[in-house]
């Protein structure tokens, strides 16, 4: 490809979208010779098939004489012609029309000739699309930024990437053809990548950049309730709901002109630091479309200006890099300075409310040897925090107590696991060397606690203990209220309380979602509970979390309230009139496209069946988790079909108005064994000890035969239960 600098825009799209179509019919006609026109076609992981032509097109292409049609629509773009749909862009004297051609082809390209390569994700999977969309919905992630090609050097590269993690921003990496690219300048310097640490490389060369593209389109298809073929809308959910841009790094090739020309059509402005010629805004972008930042030290707030994205960073007197982006970090053996807890010492964190004159605000205490003086590479450790307030609530201390996980991982080169008295941190080498210790751990609970606690918190203090003797004697006090709080939080009902919570949170990406969380059904994203929805409240009394007075019970067995009805139907901008708490085939509640389970009727076995996202193989329905999303997220009801979280199949509410925890006959084994001891005691409450034997999972059958055959031979309580339909 030739190399290209002050780019005439127009010509080389025009010229190379043609050459990128012929490549595509070229490898459509070799694959029909090879494999005939009934072979599959498609992406692995995905319930679109392939993503950006059926959001954009509708077309659902499941084989390769489907693919045809593509080819067609991208001629019809390149001669200035609209599709069937109306799609087309009259802006730019055609610019975008020939990129989006350019876009079609190169997605249909990937699917028919692209190999997995190693040290690449390739296509990005729909369940790790509803893993990024809850951060993206509760602001871990600030933004998408794809980046093609390489740095001037190593050190650039690095750079731009630690920018962008400190930003809590994701980058996905496209390489380009041949030729070294950022992926190999950042393995070269050490850096760790990983989704976890939101650095996610896509492949080698700049066709790869497809996988970005399709990924984007699904958000509106998973989140935003849009329909394959509803292009404007499709567009629009893009423009303003996905916050991705992209960055070429290096010198232009026509390819990334051609693409990126395609890519400002979704919305998506490009920042560069070669020379080309600077384009405004236009009518898809919200600000300039491409400009150009050569100043390594630069780009990346010029990226989050030209996006128009919004960044909260907490600036932390800490001597390494803080950020959701290191959330996911792991601490290996070979970088390892010091550890605590899991089977290498004794280990707990602990938080508890005091009174406003036992608690020093800021004070942080290292009571024995800290991180230098160790000897060895494991020590005990205490972290006990407290709190104080003028209106405590010893309800929140729970609440309170779990973002220690979250606050402490955040920091690059800490590795928190568990929580109570089941933690295991690791600090890494590196981190030590930087002149990172244990007085840290206060300071970064000090603040975060401050920042985002502050309607519950007026003051912290933090004690880290490092002798076993005080370690011991604190934990035998912590044991004691860890027993009490689970003791009050098993007792909690829907019946004992008169306020259940909305979740609006994903209402950026589902507009027509709206959660109700009881203190017997959490957030079906497994993040808010009743008391966290509450604690939330109090800290923002007008943020997205809203009480809801119950009032009026309309229907006991299926748990609907005239105020929680009149609520939804306000929030879903009047299109869900009434929602079910407790069944799952009378108008059952909304998913945004975030949930951790699915529950599925399978009418065969007079029962449902339960499938984690994490799980990727096939169900008795014959359909995978991704199959069954696409039917079930985006804001819209789906009798027979809820989104849930994990920890509602122990609930006693759990579909209870079809016959609650009796009706499930099927779950993956890794989300029984997750649930087992909860699974066992509601099993006791229910009178059926051996009840979870009778469960059937993927050992014993995968198909509906295989199904019914194993729940006769358990005798399944479910097949003598009243029929579902």
């Amino acid at each position: 490809m030739r190399k290209v600098s002050m780019p005439d825009l127009n010509t080389i799209a025009s010229e190379t979208s043609k050459k990128i179509v012929a490549m595509a019919q070229e490898a459509l006609e070799k694959a029909l010779v090879a494999k005939g026109g009934s072979f599959s076609l498609g992406f692995e992981g995905t319930a679109f098939f392939l993503p950006l032509n059926f959001a954009l097109t509708g077309l659902e292409v499941k084989t390769i004489g489907d693919a045809s049609q593509i080819i067609e629509n991208c001629r019809r773009l390149l001669e200035g012609r609209s599709l069937a749909n109306g799609l087309f862009f009259s802006c730019l004297d055609g610019l975008l029309n020939h990129g989006l051609a350019a876009l079609l082809a190169e997605e249909l390209l990937c699917a028919l000739t692209h190999e997995p390569k190693e040290g690449y994700l390739g296509f990005v999977p729909d369940t790790v699309l509803r893993s990024l969309g809850v951060q993206l919905v509760d602001g871990r992630i600030a933004g998408i930024a794809v980046i093609l090609g390489c740095a001037k050097d190593d050190a650039s590269a690095v750079k731009i990437i630690r920018g962008f993690q400190e930003k809590n921003i994701v980058s996905l990496l496209v390489g380009n053809a041949g030729a070294r690219n950022i992926r190999d300048q950042l393995t070269d310097a050490g850096v760790e990548l990983g989704l976890d640490n939101y650095i996610v490389p896509l492949g080698p060369d700049e066709l790869s950049s497809a996988y970005a593209v399709n990924f984007a389109v699904r958000a509106a298809l998973t989140f935003g309730g849009c329909k394959g073929g509803q292009w404007k809308q499709v567009l629009e959910y893009t423009q303003n709901r996905v916050p991705a841009f992209v960055v070429v790094l290096g010198k232009l090739d026509e390819v990334i002109v051609t693409t990126g020309a395609g890519v400002l059509g979704l919305g998506f402005p490009i920042i560069m630091d070669a020379d080309a010629a600077e384009v405004g805004k236009i009518p898809t972008t919200k600000y300039e479309a491409l400009v150009v930042e050569k100043d390594m030290d630069r780009i990346v707030s010029r990226c989050i200006e030209t996006r128009g994205i919004k960044i909260q960073v907490t600036h932390l007197p800490i001597p390494v890099l803080y950020s959701p982006a290191f959330e996911g970090e792991r601490v290996r053996k070979e970088n390892l300075k010091v550890e605590f807890g899991s089977k290498y010492s004794s280990a707990f964190e602990y938080l508890a409310y005091r009174s406003m004159e036992e608690v020093a605000d800021g004070r942080v205490e290292v009571m024995g040897p800290d991180i230098d003086a160790v000897t060895g590479k494991a020590m005990p450790l205490g972290i006990w925090v407290d709190v104080a307030a003028r209106q405590a609530n010893k309800d929140f201390e729970p609440i309170l107590e779990r973002q220690i996980h979250r606050y402490l991982n955040e920091a690059q080169g800490v590795m928190h696991m568990g929580q109570r008295d089941m933690i295991w941190v690791r600090i890494s080498r590196e981190a030590f060397e930087k002149g990172f210790r244990l007085k840290h751990f206060g300071t970064i609970i000090h603040a975060m606690l401050h920042k985002e606690f502050g309607a519950i918190v007026d003051k912290v203090q933090v004690r880290l203990m490092t002798r076993q003797e005080d370690v011991a004697q604190a934990l035998k006090a912590a044991a004691g209220v860890y027993e009490a709080r689970d003791e009050r939080l098993r007792g909690m009902t829907d019946e004992s309380v008169d306020t259940f919570y909305s979740c609006a949170l994903c209402q950026s990406f589902a507009p027509n979602h709206i959660c109700i969380i009881t203190p017997e059904r959490l957030g079906l994203c497994g993040a808010y509970s009743w008391l966290d929805a509450k604690a939330a409240y109090e800290i923002q009394p007008t943020g997205g979390n809203q009480p809801i007075v119950k009032g009026v019970c309309l229907e006991p067995n299926l748990g609907q309230w005239r105020n929680i009805n009149e609520f939804i139907l306000e929030k879903s901008n009047r299109t869900i009139p009434e929602v079910s708490m407790y069944s799952l085939l009378v108008s059952p509640q909304s998913s945004c496209g975030c949930f951790e389970c699915i529950v599925a009727l399978v009418p065969e076995a007079n029962g449902v069946m339960a499938v984690n996202r994490d799980y990727a193989g096939m169900t008795p329905l014959g359909m995978t988790f991704t199959q069954m999303a696409g039917s079930v997220g985006g804001g819209i009801q789906t009798p027979g079909f809820i989104g849930v979280g994990k920890l509602y199949l122990t609930s006693r509410k759990f579909i209870s108005a079809e016959g609650g925890l009796p009706r499930l006959v099927w779950m993956p084994r890794d989300l029984k064994e997750a649930l087992r001891n909860r699974l066992v005691e509601r099993c006791r409450e229910l009178d059926l000890p051996d009840f979870i034997e009778k469960i059937a999972d993927e050992t014993n059958a995968q198909t509906i035969e295989e199904l019914l055959e194993f729940l006769k031979a358990k005798a399944h309580p479910a097949l003598d239960m009243p029929p579902l339909l």
